[in-house]
């Protein structure tokens, strides 16, 4: 593809909402990398009410590679393709406004979409506290019942996965698939990479493009958002079977065992063994992290924080099953022997 004078080499999108802890520096990283071709960022604001705006009219006054565009419906997905439609580039990068980059990440990315064999380029998400709490989950999220089947948080080398954390596209795969579902105000990167993989594309994980990012900073707000993601989880797997992953019934499965436990009748007995051998795992867990020289205090939170997560994500995706209608022919994948 021959670019125009003026044209940027890549396109950066980057949806925001409330982000002024943290947008300024992540604004400062991404303007710092260096592309060959140049790059152009679109900052979508879905009308912050905290200090972003001002933030962002002092950044592109002083900028003029960043624009500001309006995102009226206020979702992530919207808000991608409002992105997508204004993007210049023949490549297209999604960035988060509370996740620091490596300087070479869109390089990185862009060098190996043009190696080819591959549709969407990205790396480790890393997680770095801020605060007590996203300490934790920090922690939590370098433990393997942290990490569950997400190898796009742990690769150490060069992997194909299921989907990635944000990432560097040609734009034309994106306009093919005529952008981000916005029916997926959540999970909305693993639908997109469910269309792409179905089309043949193929979805890998760079090591040197780790990236890292803030997590929730309360147990509350955790709880949120993994209850979110297991709703939207079970809507994508009914709309692509081949999204579901063996590791994605653990969560329903222990809250399914929770709730039998409580109830009166002979099943309760092993249900109870099965509650008490995860709380078992929990508590193994903390003692691992503590052992890595983690605060007494922070570890002791870990198994906490792990459980969360876990009893969020499989309420969610239960509660998903009855809002999108249950993904029948995912599990029946799943029961399947394989080939």
């Amino acid at each position: 593809m021959t670019r125009g004078p003026g044209v940027p080499a890549i396109s950066v999108i980057v949806p925001i909402l409330d982000e002024e802890a943290h947008l300024e520096e992540a604004l400062t990283l991404m303007r710092g990398q260096e592309v060959p071709g140049g790059l152009e960022i679109l900052a979508i604001d879905g009308g912050s009410r905290d200090g972003t705006p001002e933030i962002l009219a002092a950044v592109a006054a002083e900028d003029p590679r960043v624009r500001v565009l309006e995102n009226p419906e206020r979702y992530i997905p919207q808000a991608l393709n409002i992105g997508l439609r204004a993007a210049r580039g023949e490549y297209v990068a999604r960035m988060d406004a509370h996740t620091w980059y490596p300087p070479d990440y869109l390089a990185r990315g862009i060098e190996r979409l043009q190696r080819g064999d591959v549709a969407w380029v990205s790396g480790p998400q890393l997680a770095e506290g801020h605060g007590t709490w996203s300490r934790r989950v920090a922690l939590a999220m370098t433990t393997p019942l942290g990490i569950g089947g997400a190898s796009f948080r742990r690769a150490t080398a060069e992997v194909e996965v299921d989907s990635g954390f944000t990432g560097v596209w040609r734009r034309q795969t994106l306009l093919e698939q005529d952008g981000w579902d916005e029916d997926w105000l959540i999970n909305e990167d693993a639908e997109l990479a469910a269309r792409v993989r179905a089309a043949g594309g193929r979805i890998v994980c760079v090591p040197e493009m780790a990236a890292r990012y803030v997590p929730r900073d309360s147990l509350k707000a955790l709880a949120r958002q993994y209850w979110r993601y297991g709703q939207y989880r079970a809507k994508t797997v009914g709309r692509h079977p081949n999204a579901m992953r063996r590791s994605h019934v653990l969560p329903p499965g222990l809250v399914a065992t929770l709730a039998i436990g409580s109830l009166p009748g002979p099943q309760r007995r092993v249900a109870r063994a099965v509650a008490l051998a995860w709380l078992a795992a929990l508590g193994a867990t903390g003692a691992r992290v503590a052992s890595r020289g983690a605060e007494p205090v922070d570890a002791a939170a870990v198994p906490v924080v792990l459980a969360t997560m876990q009893v969020a994500w499989g309420a969610g995706f239960i509660v998903g099953c009855a809002r999108f209608g249950p993904p029948v022919a995912a599990l029946r994948g799943l029961a399947a022997p394989p080939r």
